[in-house]
């Protein structure tokens, strides 16, 4: 069974840092592409980072382009994310997701968009919440 455990959250302040942390069971993650995604009070779920499978690319929403980073840990199967310089509008609950198997977002897609749609993902974890202060 595919299973995902999202961890890491917390209450920081503006200007801080945070690592999430995505635990995958039931499967081996770098065969999936691995995404990140939040839901902020009042407003649809966003996508914010992925990790394509299929050549390791990885994609970012503009708004936290350069202060988020996507990385993994074969060894642990555990897919990160490094939020730093963290501001008031990233309050959220962070949700790590895997799409099938037999999917990929295309290589053409350089923007990412397919890699940051959630309707792609077939495998979601809880969630974590991200409550940043000013």
């Amino acid at each position: 069974e595919v299973q995902l455990q999202a961890s890491g959250g917390g209450l920081v302040q503006a200007g801080g840092s945070l690592r999430l942390s995505c635990a995958a069971s039931g499967f081996t993650f770098d065969d999936y592409t691995i995404g990140w995604f939040r839901r902020a009070p009042g407003k649809e779920r966003e996508g914010v980072s992925c990790f394509r499978n299929i050549d390791g690319s990885t994609y970012y929403v503009d708004s936290v382009k350069g202060r988020f980073t996507i990385s993994s840990d074969n060894a642990k199967n555990t897919v990160y994310l490094q939020m730093n310089s963290l501001k008031p509008e990233d309050t959220a609950v962070y949700y790590c997701a895997a799409a099938d198997k037999n999917w990929s977002p295309p290589l053409w897609d350089h923007s990412g968009s397919y890699c940051l749609a959630s309707a792609m993902y077939e495998y979601w974890g809880q969630g974590t919440l991200v409550t940043v202060s000013s």
